[in-house]
Order: structure tokens, then sequence, then C-alpha cells
């Protein structure tokens, strides 16, 4: 099965590719929000590498969130379209799954916390727990990062943390006494590659966007404040 991964929930536009006989290529070919413009121009890049045309993809992996709201759109829309195109299975992942897959690949263990950068001064995160397997406990929400970091300072149970939302508020979780971090700033797609592989298809993937996008917020301030 030859199977496309899709990854734009981050300021970078990632993509990775899995042919029929096992070859897996994965590309960030951009780190700069600037989906729209490097996605499709990537993904031709990847199928000609591998040597295999768009109508010759089984499957396609999409990230949809949570995330940047744009960059979601831009994937979801990229994926729908090429599945269409290709009359291939259209398969679902989220942002902090991937995070989680990528960490336990990278030898992490134990619980662990996946943060994206929400912007907004917010992250999007969720607990896991690794051990042979990548086990969630807890729901994907919408948090501050001081909240975050506050509640397991008081827990003061180990924990590992990952994710770009991590990065960026870095000196909020370095202090964390039983806290760890693993750099991963970018949802691996060939995390989505491997766990699309066995999913179900999906006849639609409805985007994880757990809050309203920010032109949404924005004119709904201006409106409270006339």
């Amino acid at each position: 099965m030859n199977i496309l991964a899709i990854e734009t929930a981050t300021p970078a536009c990632a993509m990775a590719l899995r042919t029929s006989d096992g070859v897996e290529l994965s590309f960030v070919v951009d780190d700069e929000r600037h989906h729209t413009e490097a996605l499709t121009p990537g993904i031709r890049d990847l199928l000609i590498q591998a040597g295999i045309t768009p109508k010759a993809i089984d499957r396609v992996v999409v990230d949809r969130g949570p995330g940047l709201f744009t960059g979601l759109r831009v994937g979801i829309a990229t994926a729908i379209g090429f599945a269409l195109g290709a009359s291939a299975d259209l398969v679902g992942v989220t942002s902090l799954e991937l995070l989680a897959h990528g960490a336990l690949r990278g030898g992490v263990r134990g619980t662990l916390v996946s943060a994206v950068d929400g912007r907004r001064g917010e992250v999007f995160v969720q607990t896991f727990e690794l051990d042979d397997d990548v086990t969630p406990v807890s729901e994907p929400i919408v948090s501050i990062p001081q909240s975050v970091a506050d509640e397991w300072t008081k827990r003061g149970d180990a924990v590992t943390f990952t994710g770009d939302g991590v990065a960026r508020y870095e000196t909020l979780f370095l202090p964390l006494a039983a806290g760890a971090i693993f750099d991963q700033r970018v949802p691996p797609a060939l995390e989505a590659l491997r766990l699309g592989l066995d999913r179900p298809k999906e006849a639609l993937i409805v985007p994880l966007y757990l809050r309203e996008a920010d032109a949404v917020a924005n004119f709904t301030t201006r409106e409270r404040s006339q």
C-alpha cells in the first residue's frame, strides 16, 4: 500500500510517504506558516523522489488537529482533494497523538504531556502513558502554559513534555524538578503513516480545533468592546 501523510498543524509544513515495498520518506518543507504555498509542491517533489504518480496513492493520512486554524484547513482540504483525485482512502490522526508516538519511538516511557502551541498565550495539551504502546489518559484541551506547569508542579510526578508548545514556553517547564523535555517541535509525519496504515477509512475528516478561529475571536472581541 502506498500511503501519503500530510502534517500542517504547526507553523511547519511536513509530509511523508510510504511505498508498497516499505520505503519511507519524510520532508519538512517549510516552518514559516506558508502552508498554502509549500504543501502542494512538497507533495509533488515527494512523489517524484519516490518514483510514483498521484494515482498510485492508496491512502491519505492527515493531521486534523489541534493546531493552527489556517494550517489545518489547508492540510485537510488538500488531503480531501488528493484522496478524491486518486480514489484513495482518507484517514485522520491528531497532532497530540503523533507527538506521543514520536516520543515513544524516541525512547520515552512513563507519563507524557504533548503540547502544541495554540498562539494567544495558549497551548493544546493531552496526557498519555507510554509503555509498550501509547495510551491517552486525558482528552485534548486548550490551556494556559502556566496552568499546565503549575498542575505538574503540584503533582510532583515524573513527567516528560514534548511539542512546540513546550519549546515556546520552555522557561516554564525546565524548572520542574520531576519534569523532562523531549525536543520534538513538529508532529512527526512518519508516525502518521504508521498509525494510518491500520485505521479504518473515514468518509469525513472533522477538524479538531478546540476553539474558534483567530478571525472570529478578534471580531467577537471588537463587537463586545463597542
